[in-house]
């Protein structure tokens, strides 16, 4: 296997792939993204089926990355429409949540440099006479919703890498069958 055979290159963008879901797998339990949590934990897994089938030759594991692969790119599209509020998604509802409790993107409250009033007037809690709540962030150098949609655009331009790769690598193993078979003690003495 050369370094710069299809092979190899799958397993680098599988690899890549790994992190990333890890990654934003991480941000969303901070969230409490409970819908993308569970797309994440299976895209974790089908990358690593990805993966196992790469090494070990074997293509219906690849070709169940590339079907699922065309589940993911799905998933980042529509995620990505809702962060940007097109048609009638919004990013404020609680699809992401399921509906089980208040979601946020973790990064509304912690994305690149941003600061809340809590940092500037150090006091925490804010009460008004109509509510008390927490002081939100005042200003950020990339909002929110914008982090977001550039996860999902770098899973997606992976992804498509991915995809294109895996067709060739598929292509490209020999036509064996790679089912195990059983052979019984009695029938190979005769």
């Amino acid at each position: 296997m050369g370094c710069c055979t299809g092979r190899c290159t799958l397993l680098f963008l599988c690899s890549l792939q790994l992190i990333t879901a890890v990654e934003r797998q991480v941000f969303d339990f901070l969230g409490y993204q409970w819908a993308p949590i569970m797309v994440n934990f299976l895209q974790i897994i089908m990358v690593i089926l990805g993966l196992f089938g790469t090494a070990q030759y074997r293509p219906r594991y690849i070709v169940l990355y590339l079907v699922w692969t065309l589940l993911w790119v799905g998933w980042n599209v529509f995620v990505s429409c809702l962060f940007l509020d097109l048609g009638d998604l919004s990013k404020d509802g609680d699809i992401l949540s399921l509906g089980v409790s208040s979601h946020r993107s973790w990064w509304k409250d912690h994305g690149p440099g941003c600061e809340s009033l809590q940092d500037i007037q150090a006091s925490g809690w804010q009460q008004s006479p109509e509510n008390p709540q927490l002081i939100t962030v005042v200003s950020c150098w990339m909002e929110y919703q914008y982090i977001e949609v550039l996860h999902c655009t770098v899973q997606l331009l992976i992804s498509l890498l991915g995809f294109v790769y895996a067709c060739y690598v598929v292509s490209t193993f020999p036509d064996h069958d790679d089912s195990f078979e059983f052979h019984h003690p009695s029938k190979l003495l005769f």
